[in-house]
């Protein structure tokens, strides 16, 4: 049996960690350095960066932030948010990412995912999917943070990337993103049962139990943010009035999303073993 893996998800615009709703209402909670290497101390397995302007920009600006960190935490670094070509990927590992998240420039030129993974092994490249559920019961791939209606169906798109060459499908609900009502377990299973790599279950963790339903599939990690990162701020609310730009009010205010509970990572590593799933110590 392989060990699941837990890997928090760090959604950065400019020089800041944000949080969202659905991928959008972006709110500040502080520096992703800061929260990087608390969740590294704390027993992440690995760590997803996502550049969340990148759309808009065509490009990604995390090189910075993923050189420092990469020289302090040594646990795997994923990266996504504007790869757009070959040069992207070298400059983005060339800092210190181990792997790099493709969305927008893989549905747009599929033959990218393929000349990615010839190039950089298949390992490295990572296909990115946020999926939306139609009224019908299907679910589509969209791209720009869930804003663009792509017309390809999640399964029928996820089986391809892996004829590609992708090594590893993260599937996001952005139904269920950052609102804490649980994953979407219909759509990871059929994605999981639909695949041979490694699928990571992203979008809608809200409590213990939530992992346990999701883990039941064929999953071989989660990625969160709401539930570590509205339990990470709580070591960071002294630094909140160095932060200049962005939506700070929220972060501000002390105020709890009560739909969430906060947890840790060893808390949800915990809670998992109990029943009889294997994690990463």
């Amino acid at each position: 049996m392989i060990a699941t893996r837990i890997i928090p998800r760090l959604d950065i615009k400019g020089p800041n960690l944000v949080k969202g709703i659905h991928l959008e209402g972006l709110r500040v909670l502080g520096k992703p350095e800061d929260f990087a290497r608390y969740y590294y101390e704390n027993g992440a397995d690995e760590l997803m960066f996502m550049d969340v302007v990148a759309s808009l920009y065509e490009r990604n600006s995390l090189q910075d932030i993923i050189s420092r960190t990469a020289k302090e935490l040594f646990i795997p670094l994923t990266v996504g948010g504007g790869i757009r070509n070959l040069d992207n990927i070298k400059s983005v590992l060339r800092a210190g990412a181990d792997k790099v998240s493709i969305n927008t420039a893989a549905i747009k030129n599929p033959d990218f995912i393929k000349k990615a993974a010839s190039k950089f092994g298949s390992s490295t490249i990572v296909l990115a999917i946020e999926a939306i559920k139609q009224p019908d019961g299907k679910y589509f791939a969209y791209i720009d943070n869930g804003r663009e209606y792509t017309g390809l169906e999640v399964v029928e798109w996820a089986k391809r990337g892996e004829e590609l060459g992708a090594g590893e499908i993260v599937i996001t609900s952005v139904d269920r993103e950052g609102t804490g009502i649980g994953f979407d377990t219909e759509l990871i299973k059929s994605v999981a049962d639909a695949v041979s790599v490694p699928v990571i279950a992203h979008g809608g963790a809200g409590k213990l139990s939530d992992f346990e339903e999701v883990l039941k599939n064929d999953v071989s990690a989660v990625a969160i943010s709401s539930i570590l990162h509205y339990k990470a701020i709580t070591q960071f609310q002294s630094q909140k009035d160095k932060l200049e730009e962005g939506n700070l009010e929220f972060l501000k205010s002390g105020k709890k999303y009560s739909k969430i509970e906060a947890l840790t990572i060893q808390e949800i590593k915990t809670a998992i073993a109990s029943k009889g799933i294997l994690t990463r110590n």
